[in-house]
């Protein structure tokens, strides 16, 4: 079996009807959106020349379906509040049966989080979740883990549904339980994570992502890389360890062979469909467990880097962190870095820190040959950029990143300053050496 035809598997198995996936599937948008009823509304993510032909076969295929829709600009990159809560208005004022989201992850974690304010009253989020009226108004009480479920399950009330039509591989939104908001006053991302909010239905047709631009094209690679490298990290004595382990080789294997070639020939349809599978695995692996240091700190980054990049620079770091606790892990991936020719001789003698040094120079080699920065500062982040993540790693709504590492640290017990900030540090310098090992 080929890791593109076992990446397929894995999928159907996982989503059943729920998903339709592959080259052409775009005209059966109506379809989906006929099956929660005749009115929607259509985010799109922004006004440009490729989406001409995409919009006029999803509106031809709601036509057919007798679904009748409006149609409204979807969320700038990493979703700005403000961007939400135009939408979230338009949606409580039109009041459709379905949200379909089309365009990257921002406009689909858009959707997702405009569908829970266009769901539940203020009324019902104070009472529920006992905050203040001029809270209630707002994205704010949704942000941590489960609160959308607990308006759900005392309401009962459904959250407004979602269709998730994707359009780049990336971050695998239209399959998840997050969204990610940002409030771009303080340049600082939070997050609702909750099994309410994955969308209904979702549908991506690989081919709309041909000819994507470079820079969007490795972003997204690079963060299919880090969901399932952080996931596998922290899966250690699960029982989805194997399941992980298999996604995390099907997925790596795919993004390492294919990510360049997509990179220099953008209309390879191989490459393409390559990328759609594996970054769909990564949206897998972060259903199955959590992502933990280099996602937190990429939501303090969202003004100097995009999400991939930030995760693609941290990881290499957090990996040495972590080298005693993750043996196995490194011992799994270090092969796929080898055969992709970023990591060159014997390690099979190395362990500990020594084989974790290894596997994070080859994630480095990856980003040298992709032209991505390899360190913080070489992409014009700064120390109060450092001082901003640590900051972040203190926030009760961001506990579950730290929760998700392979080793939990504690704020209360001096953690952050101890063990993330020599990590920061050298995510910022390249120095390696300065960081401090978890158990070992």
């Amino acid at each position: 079996m080929t890791d593109i035809s076992d990446a397929t598997e894995i999928l159907r198995d996982w989503k059943g009807d729920s998903y339709v996936f592959g080259k052409g599937v775009l005209n059966r948008v109506g379809g989906l959106a006929k099956r929660f009823g005749s009115r929607t509304i259509v985010l799109v993510s922004e006004k440009a020349s490729w989406i001409d032909e995409p919009l006029k076969i999803i509106s031809a295929s709601l036509r057919e379906n007798g679904v009748s829709y409006d149609a409204t600009l979807g969320a700038r990159p990493n979703c700005p509040r403000e961007d939400l809560y135009r939408i979230a208005l338009h949606v409580k004022t039109n009041r459709p049966d379905s949200i379909i989201a089309f365009g990257g992850g921002s406009t689909i974690d858009a959707g997702k989080a405009a569908s829970v304010l266009a769901t539940y009253t203020p009324s019902e989020v104070s009472n529920v979740l006992g905050v203040d009226w001029d809270l209630a108004c707002t994205i704010d009480p949704y942000f941590g883990t489960g609160i959308v479920s607990r308006l759900k399950q005392t309401t009962g009330k459904d959250v407004l549904p979602v269709i998730a039509v994707q359009t780049a591989a990336s971050s695998g939104a239209h399959l998840t339980k997050y969204s990610n908001i940002t409030d771009p006053l303080v340049g600082q991302k939070k997050l609702i994570v909750d099994d309410a909010i994955v969308p209904k239905v979702s549908l991506f047709d690989y081919g709309m992502t041909i000819g994507a631009p470079a820079s969007l094209t490795v972003d997204g690679g690079l963060d299919g890389i880090a969901h399932c490298w952080e996931v596998f990290m922290g899966a250690t004595g699960k029982d989805y360890y194997e399941k992980m382990r298999r996604i995390t080789l099907v997925s790596t294997r795919l993004i390492t062979k294919y990510l360049k070639l997509a990179k220099e020939n953008p209309k390879n349809a191989e490459a393409r469909t390559a990328l759609g599978l594996a970054t769909d695995l990564g949206g897998y692996a972060i259903m199955i467990g959590g992502t933990s240091g280099a996602h937190l700190g990429s939501f303090s980054l969202v003004d100097v880097l995009t999400h991939g990049r930030a995760c693609a620079i941290l990881n290499p770091y957090y990996t040495v962190l972590f080298s005693p606790n993750i043996q196995d892990q490194l011992r799994t991936i270090a092969p796929t870095l080898r055969e992709a020719g970023y990591l060159r001789g014997d390690l099979s003698k190395l362990e500990g820190r020594k084989l974790g040094e290894a596997v994070a120079e080859g994630m480095i080699n990856l980003l040298r040959d992709l032209g991505v920065p390899a360190t913080l500062r070489e992409a014009s982040a700064t120390r109060e950029h450092l001082d901003r993540m640590l900051s972040a790693a203190k926030d009760p709504q961001l506990k579950m990143k730290l929760l998700n590492m392979p080793v939990p640290l504690n704020p209360d017990k001096g953690d952050i300053e101890g063990y993330m900030k020599p990590v920061l540090e050298a995510s910022f310098t390249g120095e390696i050496k300065h960081i401090r090992t978890v158990g070992g």
